[in-house]
C-alpha cells in the first residue's frame, strides 16, 4: 500500500482521501501551464470574477467570502499581488509615475526614507498589504461594535486595494495613450471605491458607515507614511553615529 507525499496517509485510489493530493503527479508541460493560466484568468472562480463581482457588490461578496464560499472568489493576497502587479507593468512600460513622484532629489537619494519610497514604487503589491495593516486597524476601531475580526477586515482591504490598482491601471494606459493627466482622478476613484466597498461590508444602509470609513482609509494611508518617516529618520541618525 502506498501513501500520500503530503500527508502520508494510506493512498486507496487515485487521490488521497485525507488531503485530495493526486496519487501520481502529471508532468509538467505545455498543456500544464496553460491548464494554470486558464484557470486564473477563468470568469467562473478567476480574476474575471472576482474583478467583475467586486466591482457590482464588493461588500456583500467579502462576507460571502468570509462567511459562505472562499472558492468563487481568487485568494486575496494573491489578487493584491497580481493587480498590483499589471499596475507596475503599465507604469513601467508608460513611465506613468516619472511625471508624479519623483524622489531623486541628491540631498536624499541616499536616505533610508528614498530607499523605503523606492521599494514601495517597485513591490506594490507587498507594500498594499503592508499599508492594509494600517488601514485595518483603523477600520476595526471605526466599526468596532461590528464583530469583525482584525484578519478578516484586512482580507476586506486586500481585494478592495486589488480593485483600487486595476483603476490606477486602467487609468495609466488611457494616460499613456492619450497624453492627458488622469492619475489624480485614479487616485480620487479608489479612495471613493475604498469607501464604498468598506461602508458596503458593515453595513449599507448607514450612511455614515461610508464617512467613517473614508476616514479610516485615509487616516491608515497617514498613519503608514508617518510611521515609515520616522524609521527613515531613525534608521539616517543610527548610521551616521555609527
Amino acid at each position: 500500500m502506498n501513501n500520500c507525499k503530503s500527508c502520508t496517509a494510506e493512498l486507496t485510489g487515485n487521490y488521497c482521501i485525507n488531503c485530495g493530493q493526486p496519487a501520481k503527479l502529471k508532468r509538467i508541460d505545455r498543456h500544464y501551464i496553460i491548464h494554470e493560466i486558464e484557470h486564473v484568468l477563468h470568469f467562473d472562480k478567476g480574476i474575471l470574477f472576482t474583478t467583475k463581482e467586486l466591482l457590482i457588490r464588493p461588500g456583500e461578496s467579502v462576507r460571502e467570502y468570509l462567511s459562505e464560499n472562499r472558492s468563487r472568489l481568487v485568494k486575496p493576497i494573491i489578487f493584491v499581488i497580481l493587480t498590483s502587479l499589471i499596475y507596475s507593468l503599465v507604469n513601467h512600460f508608460f513611465h506613468i509615475e516619472q511625471g508624479y513622484v519623483s524622489y531623486q532629489q541628491e540631498a536624499l537619494k541616499d536616505s533610508a526614507i528614498f530607499k523605503m519610497l523606492d521599494w514601495i514604487q517597485s513591490h506594490y503589491g507587498y507594500a498594499n498589504i503592508l499599508m492594509g495593516v494600517f488601514i485595518a486597524g483603523w477600520i476595526k476601531l471605526f466599526f468596532r461594535k461590528y464583530q469583525y475580526n482584525f484578519f478578516e477586515i484586512l482580507i476586506l482591504l486586500c481585494f478592495a486595494m486589488g480593485i483600487s490598482m486595476l483603476i490606477c491601471a486602467i487609468a495609466a494606459i488611457f494616460e499613456g495613450l492619450l497624453q492627458v493627466h488622469l492619475m489624480q482622478y485614479a487616485g480620487m476613484l479608489m479612495v471613493v471605491y475604498s469607501a464604498w466597498a468598506i461602508g458596503q461590508f458593515f453595513d449599507k444602509t448607514k450612511a455614515i458607515n461610508y464617512f467613517k470609513a473614508v476616514m479610516a482609509y485615509l487616516i491608515g494611508i497617514l498613519s503608514f507614511y508617518i510611521l515609515l518617516s520616522i524609521l527613515g529618520i531613525v534608521i539616517d541618525l543610527a548610521l551616521k553615529k555609527i
